[in-house]
């Protein structure tokens, strides 16, 4: 049976209990339970990462799929994802493999680092659920696959705390950051989390690798002129040369929406265009 990876961001507290600080939930777990993201538990008072080693579907991508437009285009990758999310977003494109731990096989990571040197692979995507919550194993990947001279490239909601972003960055070659919308209550209404730390993560991470924003376009939620406004001012602010995704969105999950309209697409691209220099659609 293969041993428990104690997680590295936790603080011990009173009778067992437990402080999960690896993301802006900073979930108090007592003992035998588990955090919000469904892999990281406290076992007799010290927080374990259930599933490292374990990945839910693997694959060969194209690297625009990820997706990522202006980073070593017409490149392939090696894809993997495991399961959780530290998020609840209600029109989840990913829950079928989130959830279900029958799709659930251990690997070791000499496998995954040899086949990230197949089918003229670059390196490894961290993808398809969040990565970030499974992060002993993808800091302990990134540094092996650095090592061999190759890629890590992350794709995430960017739900998490500084100081762990800030140690694995060195080890990041590009990332493609969810940004589900700008607005404060909304994200909380529909996502179960806080948006300035999603925020703060684009603005950290692009300081030191190449990064690309994807905003889910949602007819009635996200969509309204100001807001994109708004949002397409803030990402110009970073650095106008950041790339985004404006991805049409289909029902799925728990919400059954009608798809966004291709107006509304056209008009999102451009207001955001009025902005920045690369904006990108998807879906479409």
């Amino acid at each position: 049976m293969k041993k428990l990876t104690e997680a590295k961001y936790y603080k011990k507290l009173d009778n067992n209990n437990i402080r999960c600080t690896l993301c802006p939930h900073f979930c108090p777990i007592p003992e035998d339970m588990i955090g919000a993201c469904g892999i990281r538990k406290n076992i007799d008072g010290t927080l374990f990462a259930l599933d490292d080693g374990y990945i839910s579907s693997c694959g060969y991508d194209p690297i625009e799929k990820k997706p990522l437009m202006n980073y070593k285009r017409a490149s392939n990758i090696f894809s993997i994802g495991g399961f959780g999310c530290n998020l609840r977003c209600d029109f989840c494109q990913n829950f079928e493999i989130l959830y279900n731990k029958s799709l659930r096989n251990y690997v070791e990571d000499e496998f995954l680092l040899e086949m990230a040197k197949k089918h003229n692979s670059i390196g490894i995507a961290y993808t398809y659920n969040e990565p970030f919550i499974n992060y002993e194993m993808l800091l302990r990947l990134a540094k092996k696959i650095k090592a061999q001279n190759q890629d890590n490239i992350i794709v995430t909601n960017g739900f998490i705390n500084e100081k762990p972003l800030k140690e694995i960055l060195p080890y990041i070659d590009a990332m493609n950051i969810d940004l589900k919308m700008n607005d404060q209550e909304k994200y909380r209404e529909i996502c179960g989390a806080d948006l300035m730390p999603v925020k703060r993560t684009i603005k950290l991470a692009h300081e030191k690798t190449h990064v690309e924003i994807t905003i889910l376009l949602i007819d009635s939620l996200n969509t309204d002129d100001k807001k994109l406004n708004e949002t397409a001012n803030w990402i110009a602010c970073i650095d106008k040369k950041i790339p985004v995704h404006l991805s049409r969105y289909f029902p799925n999950f728990m919400r059954n929406d009608p798809p966004t309209s291709i107006e509304t697409i056209k008009r999102a691209y451009k207001i955001f265009k009025k902005y920045l220099d690369y904006v990108y659609l998807g879906n479409v």
